[in-house]
């Protein structure tokens, strides 16, 4: 039935909001709230504090330069997105990539 409530039942009808259909502002909000705690709490549980002392066994290495940085986290992505997409778009074999011609109106 159009126009029927989807949410809390005695509340005011659900406005849609562009494509994504009727918002319910509760259930939004509750999401939200737990996501941020959901955050919150991972942040603090993974403190960089905790990094200060040592564990046994460690050993790091020297650190990376701003350039060393870039490249292994940044180019190195991007170049290899790039080549998987190109690998993807040479060797599909599909036909059926022409736009379908559309149907005349008969009058």
């Amino acid at each position: 039935m159009p126009g029927a409530s989807q949410g809390t039942p005695g509340a005011r009808p659900l406005v849609g909001f562009g494509t994504f259909g009727p918002v319910d502002k509760k259930n939004a909000l509750r999401a939200g709230a737990l996501a941020a705690g959901t955050t919150l709490m991972m942040l603090l549980m993974s403190s960089p504090a905790l990094a200060l002392a040592r564990d046994d066994g460690d050993d790091p290495g020297p650190g990376l330069s701003v350039i060393e940085t870039l490249g292994q986290f940044v180019l190195a992505p991007l170049v290899l997105f790039a080549v998987i997409a190109g690998l993807v778009m040479v060797l599909d074999r599909s036909t059926d990539r022409q736009p379908k011609a559309k149907a005349k109106a008969k009058a």
